[in-house]
């Protein structure tokens, strides 16, 4: 097949077709050594169609390459791989929604999201009914750091994990946790989303500074997570992860801002190798007072009765594959004794990093405390 009938036949534009052969993701069949004209076998349609299939739903590439070498040697794994993208597309979903409700909210007065509608006569009544959460903190040096630089926190409505680097380390990721302990009441449950990425945006920005100013030359990552009753509110930078279990299912909520990430989601390395790859640890933002200062990654997620949220510094995430940490988290444990099942799963792997991580469940409304 030409590669004109090959593209009507696969739904690819020939573009897309020269594309992924540069890539290795669809090489053709053979091509003309004197011309540079590509021929494709008929064979290759079923595969050419599959990665038309995936990149419609928004998969990277290099998660497009991954589900077709699973396709031909364990279909079931390449199945779970697929459902894994679109849990992560599904919860992005949410983050917009909750942010649009946000802007209706305050362009035009519509009720909030996550509330009960009483109706009495001729009147309409909101009312947000806020959930309480359980959450524990642990962090542990590890068997190879001399010190733990490492800091995790969970309050009421504030989670937060931070990994300091330098020679001060544990001064910056002390400092960025205090700037943060600003937004542990606000808002109140039921204000509106916008106000509190703002908010939580700026209390980054103060934690940069803080930073700075008490670990100069030094610097750390930060995950942190803001509880308004019905909402968690997600500020991240670097290479701490935040996860949400959700029947069952574990989806990841951050993105690493490392240099391998970048590659990885330019289709330039695979997860695996990424995993590997000596510079896995370069960061590419981080907080360390520098001018400027780093973007943060903002998102916001509904919360549900029977959720379970981590936060985990790569001390955790780096060692220990998502299956387990899944494992861990649906034991049944309460967030506590989890936390300490997940960091004992590190030390099982040689506990080569300072880990650290805060494990918290959404109870129902009736649970709810409003101190």
């Amino acid at each position: 097949m030409t590669i004109g009938e090959f593209a009507r036949a696969s739904r690819l534009s020939a573009k897309a077709l020269r594309r992924y052969d540069e890539l290795g993701l669809l090489p053709p069949a053979r091509v003309d050594a004197y011309t540079g004209y590509r021929y494709y076998a008929a064979a290759q349609v079923e595969r050419a169609r599959l990665v038309a299939w995936l990149r419609r739903i928004g998969m990277p590439l290099a998660g497009v390459r991954d589900v077709c070498a699973l396709h031909g040697t364990d279909p079931g794994a390449a199945a779970r791989a697929v459902r894994a993208h679109w849990a992560r597309v599904e919860a992005e979903t949410a983050e917009r929604r909750g942010l649009a409700a946000s802007l209706l909210d305050r362009l035009g007065g519509n009720t909030p999201v996550n509330t009960d509608i009483s109706v009495d006569d001729d009147t309409t009544t909101a009312v947000v009914r806020p959930h309480a959460l359980l959450a524990a903190a642990l962090s542990e040096r590890g068997r190879v750091r001399e010190a733990n630089q490492d800091r995790a926190h969970a309050g009421p409505r504030l989670l937060a994990v931070a990994d300091g680097y330098g020679a001060a380390g544990d001064l910056a990721a002390g400092a960025a946790l205090a700037a943060l302990s600003a937004v542990e009441g606000l808002p109140a449950p039921g204000g509106r989303a916008g106000d509190l990425l703002n908010a939580l945006e700026d209390a980054v920005h103060r934690a940069d500074a803080g930073v700075g100013a008490a670990a100069p030359g030094s610097g750390t990552t930060l995950t942190a997570g803001v509880w308004t009753g019905s909402r968690l509110a997600l500020a991240h930078v670097g290479d701490g992860r935040a996860y949400l279990l959700r029947n069952g299912d574990l989806v990841r909520l951050t993105r690493d801002h490392t240099a391998v990430q970048a590659r990885v989601d330019a289709g330039e390395l695979d997860p695996a190798e990424a995993a590997a790859h000596p510079d896995r640890a370069l960061l590419l933002r981080a907080l360390d007072g520098a001018e400027g200062g780093p973007v943060p990654d903002l998102s916001l997620h509904e919360g549900r009765p029977g959720d379970r949220w981590l936060l985990c510094t790569d001390g955790l995430s780096a060692v220990v594959p998502e299956t387990e940490l899944r494992a861990a988290l649906t034991a049944g444990a309460d967030p506590e004794d989890t936390a300490r099942a997940l960091l004992a799963l590190a030390d099982g792997r040689g506990g080569p990093d300072n880990a650290s991580c805060v494990v918290a469940d959404v109870l129902p409304a009736d649970s709810a405390r409003t101190d």
